[in-house]
């Protein structure tokens, strides 16, 4: 089986032998342990994380074995993902901390679990949960980047699915702070 991992522009394919899912499965079971006891994501604690939430772990889990060339604990935490969510066929992990906001790719719209509505930007009118809010917000507000001197970011408008950009910014520091503000007035959009 295989799982596309997306991280920032490269794209990485990682083929899992059906074998090894089966035979990974203690491994599988002693991760989901270790998890049972909550897990910081990010800056949130999260007690009881869900099927989703483990996998975005095992992601991050991922990212650092691909930075560290270590092939085998890559196939594991692929295979992981692979066998506790079927019908993925690929991860966009997240890079700034946020673990909450890696995406799982699913080759069938039918199989994703009802995490966004088909638009996949909801109506401003449809308030969703803190987890389902935190992560629709990390998708509409970009990153801070560069434009030449200054720093800026992007906030997706709700009803018109437009990009805005930021004022520039002079310090990175600043943007990140003034994006912060952003993510936080989408997270109350949404949540009500």
């Amino acid at each position: 089986m295989k799982l596309n991992v997306i991280v920032d522009e490269r794209v990485y394919s990682v083929d899992v032998p059906p074998p090894m899912l089966i035979e990974a499965e203690e491994f599988f079971r002693k991760l989901d342990d270790d998890m049972d006891h909550g897990w910081q994501m990010g800056p949130e604690f999260i007690e009881n994380p869900d099927k989703l939430q483990r996998c975005q772990i095992a992601a991050n889990k991922l990212l650092t074995s691909l930075s560290g060339a270590n092939e085998t604990m890559v196939m594991l935490m692929a295979g992981y993902i692979l066998k506790r969510l079927p019908g993925v066929a690929g991860v966009r992990i997240d890079t700034g901390g946020e673990m909450l906001h890696t995406e799982m790719i699913y080759d069938k719209p039918a199989s994703r679990p009802p995490a966004t509505p088909a638009s996949d930007t909801p109506s401003p009118s449809r308030k969703l949960g803190k987890l389902e809010a935190m992560e629709q917000a990390g998708k509409d507000v970009t990153k801070v980047y560069q434009v030449g001197k200054s720093y800026r970011f992007a906030v997706r408008d709700l009803r018109t699915g437009e990009w805005l950009e930021s004022g520039p910014q002079d310090s990175e520091q600043e943007a990140y702070e003034k994006r912060m503000q952003a993510y936080k007035r989408r997270l109350d959009e949404l949540t009500g």
